[in-house]
């Protein structure tokens, strides 16, 4: 997975025994991630709001639990890394980088369960969550709510305590994709996704 170690995370305003933290690879279940984000969208009304509310509420869990989100988290992003949903990516965003496309599925994710089992059976459904004078769907501080949560209640780097190496190998990682549609097609991006097409078509 990406991951930006350099943005500034919050200092800890607790005391807290780091000694207790372990490695782990563990991913939250889905009934209580899903149902984190899901009071999220319910109780906020724009992206800085949604960031906010899910740092104060992933923060009462466990510290396990809290790298569990991220890797969930990981893992969602992971299921929808093809080309299908890449198209929809570059149609919504105007263009769509490798970093955007990353962006773009945090937040097709932060729009809950149903949104993100609907968008990953079919990209087009997304044509659902346009919203009124809005340039870019993407959401990459959601990337970071665990990460946030994790250091105000530990004072550590959640990074430091995620087993990657046997996350990787239990999840598969990114698997390689040969993409369906090129930009310089225009129809070809039409056929995967025809009505984000048609709305977003200028």
């Amino acid at each position: 997975m990406l991951d930006d170690t350099s943005k500034e995370r919050p200092k800890s305003h607790v005391d807290f025994d780091t000694s207790q933290l372990v490695k782990t690879s563990k991913i939250l279940d889905e009934d209580t991630y899903w149902s984190l984000v899901g009071r999220s969208v319910k109780s906020s009304s724009n992206q800085e709001e949604q960031e906010q509310f899910l740092i104060v509420d992933i923060e009462k869990l466990s510290p396990q639990q809290m790298i569990g989100f991220r890797l969930r988290t990981d893992k969602l992003l992971a299921d929808t890394y093809n080309s299908e949903m890449w198209c929809a990516g570059y149609i919504m965003n105007g263009g769509c980088s490798e970093d955007g496309f990353e962006h773009f599925r945090c937040w097709i994710i932060s729009r809950g369960k149903d949104t993100y089992y609907k968008a990953k059976a079919n990209p087009d459904y997304l044509i659902h969550e346009i919203v009124k004078n809005v340039d870019h769907y993407e959401f990459e501080s959601f990337w970071y709510v665990a990460l946030d949560a994790f250091k105000l209640k530990t004072g550590a780097d959640l990074y430091n305590y995620v087993d990657y190496k046997t996350f990787n190998k239990k999840e598969g990682g990114y698997k390689d994709f040969k993409f369906t549609w090129q930009e310089e097609n225009p129809e070809s991006m039409k056929k995967i996704c025809p009505e984000l097409f048609a709305a977003f078509d200028k």
